[in-house]
């Protein structure tokens, strides 16, 4: 398992005791604290005491270690806050939200109108075709079941792909760039690559001749 270590994590300074933090659980594995920008009163981290920087390089062990901490924690937490609502959240990678290159989870309380949302179902989605759900529900069976067999299926047979929510568009709107929805003409879609994945690739990009052909 490769361990990401930046010269500078705010979460290892905590861990050492070289930030100010209000501890609610630590152990020899991982340490738990509150938010210092919390969405609402009892909000929490729960932090690996080793440096990961994604939920793709946690061990499994310590991925069960954390989750049963994050339960526990909920029940203490829901007590204190008097709230029965609560969010668990995991961000992972940037593109996914996350700020701190550590790999924590957030238990956050929640009331009504609190202003804060994690928008599921996602009203910005089309829904796609029920055979292109089906063949990525095949595609994930095939990779728990037979990793080799999948890579070789996604090397061989193309999946379908759907165009996926709110791209950044190519065009400005007064100097800025704007995401939404676009249109196969001028928008960034996704298309299947080499391995069977899904990538995202301007269509104005990619009908562009490269300069070295």
């Amino acid at each position: 398992m490769i361990k990401r270590r930046l010269a500078h994590c705010t979460f290892c300074d905590i861990i050492h005791g070289a930030a100010e933090v209000s501890i609610c659980h630590e152990d020899s594995r991982a340490i738990a604290f509150m938010d210092v920008q919390p969405v609402n009163n009892g909000h929490v981290l729960v932090v690996p005491r080793e440096h990961y920087e994604s939920v793709a390089d946690v061990p499994r062990e310590l991925a069960l270690h954390l989750f049963k901490l994050t339960l526990d924690l909920g029940a203490a937490i829901r007590r204190v806050s008097g709230t029965d609502a609560m969010n668990i959240v995991v961000n992972s990678g940037t593109a996914a939200g996350q700020d701190e290159p550590h790999y924590h989870v957030h238990i956050i309380p929640r009331r009504q109108g609190d202003g804060f949302d994690v928008p599921l179902p996602f009203g910005g989605s089309a829904m796609p075709d029920r055979t292109i759900l089906d063949a990525y529900a095949a595609r994930i069976i095939a990779a728990l079941r037979d990793p080799i067999t999948a890579a070789a299926l996604e090397r061989s047979v193309a999946i379908p792909v759907f165009e996926e929510s709110g791209p950044m568009r190519s065009e400005r709107a007064n100097g800025n760039h704007v995401r939404g929805p676009t249109s196969q003409a001028d928008g960034w879609q996704p298309y299947e690559g080499a391995h069977g994945e899904v990538v995202p690739e301007s269509s104005s990009e990619s009908k562009e001749p490269r300069s070295d052909e």
